[in-house]
């Protein structure tokens, strides 16, 4: 839910992978570009040992990438901003992603131990790309 309660375009933009569940014997998540995933992947990486309760990752926003997180395992919760709306995300299913994209600055925290983050993009790694600044990011939105 957004800070401001009502409902914004972060709302709409939840991937939902292919899942089956084998139990006991584990559950199978599926994606495919084009598909699930909206866009040509070009690059992935994952994040995990987050030990640090404390700990704050993204801090940032891009102008043109455009990624998917998912929470593979464990917990943690995303802070989404595009400047005018805030909104609070919860990401605890493994079959579940956040289509994240560009011009909103992204913030996540308060992850569980076990936590382990999935992130597809749709390009090759740009630091030109980045806006680690949060003024410098209001005013790059405005333009």
């Amino acid at each position: 839910m957004n800070t401001n309660g009502d409902k914004n375009y972060f709302d709409a933009d939840m991937v939902y992978l292919r899942a089956f569940s084998n139990a006991p014997n584990g559950q199978l998540f599926i994606g495919e570009e084009f598909k699930q995933i909206p866009f040509a992947i070009k690059r992935f990486y994952f994040i995990n040992q987050l030990e640090n309760p404390k700990a704050i990752r993204g801090k940032h926003a891009h102008k043109k990438l455009e990624q998917i997180i998912f929470c593979v395992n464990g917990s943690f919760e995303m802070m989404l901003d595009d400047g005018e709306n805030k909104q609070k995300i919860p990401m605890d299913n493994p079959s579940v992603g956040l289509l994240l994209r560009p011009k909103v600055w992204h913030t996540m925290t308060k992850f569980s131990p076990d936590c382990v983050i999935l992130v597809i993009a749709n390009d090759h790694h740009d630091e030109s790309d980045y806006l680690r600044d949060y003024d410098e990011f209001l005013k790059y939105i405005k333009k």
